[in-house]
């Protein structure tokens, strides 16, 4: 007598047969698939699989039709989970050897690439900030900068603030160096997130201080002094932006970033302390138009460097617009990025490296360095992982207009 066909275990009476099921049948195919050694018997696969929550699917499937398969197809799971592991630790090995820097940068581009980036990790600077940026270092008595940036030049011209403890106008120094830079971002982020030109110093500086990596620390070298002497030059300076078409017309637009700065005398060394600062308007109302995402992971990588978050701002800035390959050569570059710099082949060097430093954190990042200069493709948001400009609605038409 014939044998009698016996339906499929998963399939409805009289469906047609799928060719995914023959495929899950067939252990052969399916270790071939996973590619999986079939010269091993089942009982060694079954040794090979030592996780509990994988152990407990097996005992679940065992005795059924497809065990099998399901052995096969678990087997592949603990291996991959084996690869995963072995993987983990040989970048933990790796990170071990690197310097303290390089194994930073390392830490923070894992944290970037598995972590998404949300309205949380994104902080914002004022535009013209990404193009001409601050003093790198002290100015010492000099009372004005320059920087300048194509058209566009920027100089700042240091100020002087009013004393709670003395009650005389002080002089302030031009504000300098990456925690000047990071005062500016945490404040300007603080404007576009609070949707007001007032910010509470007090109760937001030392979170933000922590969230850059740094010790709050106090007394004459604490790292709270180094920081709010920063906000004190800021406060007190005032910005000229210069404007040429470069043939016969030019503006000049001052610009004080604040409008007022409140301290009062705390502590027992009678020392001042910032309560609250006020963004001039005009500053503030064009922060909010203008103002430059930037992931405070990458922010934080860098924050010891003024060079290199003036890159990371300047790479963003170019790259939410750019529509095709910018070049600039090493000259160019030195008059952006040299600072006090004033050997050529010195200032390379140094730019080279913060560029590999930038790479490190973003490995998608478009810059290609030669002989002659730099050059800066255009690439989706993916390359600094901030989100792309707005497209303006300005020329399109509602739909069913």
């Amino acid at each position: 007598m014939p044998a009698v066909p016996q339906p499929h275990p998963f399939r409805a009476a009289g469906s047609p047969p799928d060719d995914r099921e023959e495929g899950t049948a067939d252990a052969a195919s399916v270790a071939a698939s996973m590619g999986l050694n079939e010269t091993m018997g089942l009982e060694e696969k079954l040794r090979a699989i030592r996780d509990p929550d994988l152990l407990a699917e097996i005992e679940a499937a065992r005795g059924g039709f497809l065990f099998a398969p399901i052995v096969e197809h678990i087997l592949y799971r603990q291996r991959e989970r084996d690869r995963a592991v072995e993987a983990a630790g040989a970048a933990a090995t790796a990170r071990a050897g690197m310097a303290r820097d390089r194994r930073r940068r390392e830490a923070v581009r894992e944290v970037i690439e598995n972590q998404p980036t949300s309205p949380d990790t994104i902080q914002h600077i004022h535009s013209v900030l990404a193009l001409c940026g601050l003093p790198y270092r002290d100015p010492g008595a000099a009372r004005e900068f320059t920087r300048e940036y194509g058209r566009t030049s920027l100089t700042v011209l240091a100020g002087r603030l009013k004393s709670p403890v003395t009650g005389e106008m002080e002089a302030q120094g031009l504000p300098y160096g990456p925690k000047a830079r990071l005062v500016l971002l945490h404040l300007c982020t603080e404007a576009v997130r609070q949707r007001s030109p007032e910010i509470e110093v007090a109760r937001s500086l030392s979170g933000f201080m922590r969230e850059m990596g740094f010790a709050v620390t106090g007394g004459e070298r604490g790292t709270i002094r180094q920081f709010k002497e920063q906000l004190n030059r800021l406060a007190a300076c005032t910005m000229q932006i210069g404007l040429w078409d470069g043939a016969d017309t030019a503006s000049t637009l001052n610009v004080p970033p604040f409008r007022r700065l409140d301290l009062w005398k705390e502590g027992p060394d009678g020392s001042a302390r910032a309560r609250t600062v006020r963004f001039h308007q005009d500053f503030y109302d064009n922060l909010v138009q203008h103002a430059l995402p930037v992931d405070m992971r990458a922010a934080r990588a860098f924050s010891g460097s003024a060079r290199k978050l003036d890159l990371l701002f300047w790479v963003g800035y170019r790259l939410r617009s750019l529509q095709r390959p910018l070049r600039l050569t090493w000259t160019n570059l030195h008059g952006q990025f040299g600072g006090d710099n004033a050997n050529p082949r010195s200032f390379r060097q140094a730019f080279k490296a913060d560029v590999t430093h930038l790479r490190e954190v973003f490995p998608k990042l478009p810059v290609t360095l030669d002989d002659t200069g730099m050059t800066l493709d255009p690439a989706g948001p993916g390359a600094l992982l901030v989100p792309p400009k707005p497209v303006g609605m300005k020329g399109i038409k509602k739909a069913g207009s």
